[in-house]
């Protein structure tokens, strides 16, 4: 690394750390004024695992706004570069942007595995235990404590009710069974119910009928095409989950679409944050860095924030779309990365080679 590769980067670096670090506390800032969950956290953990849940969960929603934050960051720092007159004389020496730019996109690229990997999962981690659910916010269709899930395999179609769920969705407790239509399940009670091989299987069941006293059956199975997996992200949002955990319950196999959807998305999309956020740079190179003898700079970081804000957007409707099942998860999590670095480095080849 040269000692121009140094000097951009640590002022790119700088403004882009300080401008992250602004939002992080405008956004705890508002986390903080939640003082139902401090409140519980407090009295359940301490002040101190309070204060714990709400930097987290304040870091989660900084990495959601990082394509905005790196983008403003990014153009800070090369606004104070041009102001210097330090990209100039980097300039009059021959050196091309691309060559400028080298330095920062790779420790941006570093840093946003980190993110990925490491950052979101710990706040995740930490997130999930601590964070609870305010009144109001749970679902009103399902009672709290309450697990439902509707199950089928072959003409088999049934719910599943349970009051308790442990190893990760493979044993539910105090568990009803309903059938759904002309199915041949019949309705049941048990203690245990644990998923082996395809089948949910009863120890001990209870066989409800109509027309005579309850049956009491042991090892009594009822098929399912649901996997330990599928049940496990049933029964959780995939917010909640880290990138290791969807990666490992993928692995396992989902078959049903709309969680396959769902958890792919959101694994693909944090494998795509160096993309997002490369293209977020090359943006703010684009419409900041070329030479002009107008010194008014108004405008170009204008352009800038603007395009910035419309990727951020695009970005965000694509990750809904794709965790809907409605675009592919892959093309929803990558497409708008690669408009945004396409879009960079359109500009930068029109201003600084002359490409038309």
């Amino acid at each position: 690394m040269t000692r121009i590769d140094r000097l951009v980067l640590a002022r790119l670096a700088s403004r882009i750390g300080a401008t992250v670090f602004i939002f992080y506390g405008i956004i705890a800032l508002v986390e903080s004024l939640d003082t139902w969950r401090f409140t519980v956290v407090s009295r359940e953990n301490g002040t101190f695992m309070a204060i714990v849940m709400v930097a987290m969960s304040a870091v989660r929603w900084t990495i959601k706004t990082l394509p905005v934050t790196v983008l403003l960051g990014a153009i800070l720092g090369i606004v104070d570069l041009k102001l210097r007159r330090e990209l100039t004389v980097i300039k009059a020496t021959g050196i091309s942007i691309w060559k400028i730019i080298r330095a920062p996109t790779i420790a941006l690229v570093l840093a946003s595995f980190a993110i990925a990997l490491g950052a979101e999962t710990v706040s995740t981690q930490i997130n999930r235990q601590l964070s609870p659910t305010p009144p109001g916010q749970t679902s009103q269709a399902t009672p709290t404590g309450e697990v439902w899930l509707e199950q089928r395999s072959g003409d088999a179609n049934y719910v599943l009710m349970a009051l308790a769920m442990v190893n990760g969705g493979q044993e539910l407790q105090n568990v009803q069974v309903f059938p759904l239509g002309e199915s041949n399940i019949p309705r049941l009670e048990a203690t245990t119910a644990t998923l082996e091989g395809g089948n949910w299987v009863f120890p001990v069941a209870a066989i409800q009928r109509s027309d005579g006293p309850a049956t009491v059956v042991s090892d009594y199975r009822i098929p399912t095409s649901s996997t330990a997996a599928e049940i496990s992200l049933k029964l959780a949002s995939t917010e909640d989950m880290t990138f290791f955990e969807l990666s490992a319950l993928l692995a396992e196999g989902v078959e049903d679409p709309d969680i396959l959807a769902a958890a792919s998305m959101r694994l693909i999309k944090l494998l795509a944050l160096p993309l997002v956020l490369t293209g977020s740079l090359f943006i703010a190179f684009a419409f900041t860095a070329g030479y002009s003898r107008n010194t008014q700079l108004g405008p170009s970081v204008l352009y800038g924030i603007v395009l910035g804000f419309l990727v951020f957007i695009i970005t965000e409707m694509a990750d809904r779309a794709g965790t809907s099942g409605v675009l592919n998860p892959t093309f929803a999590a990558v497409g708008p990365a690669l408009v945004a670095i396409v879009a960079g480095l359109s500009v930068l080849l029109y201003k600084e080679d002359g490409w038309t």
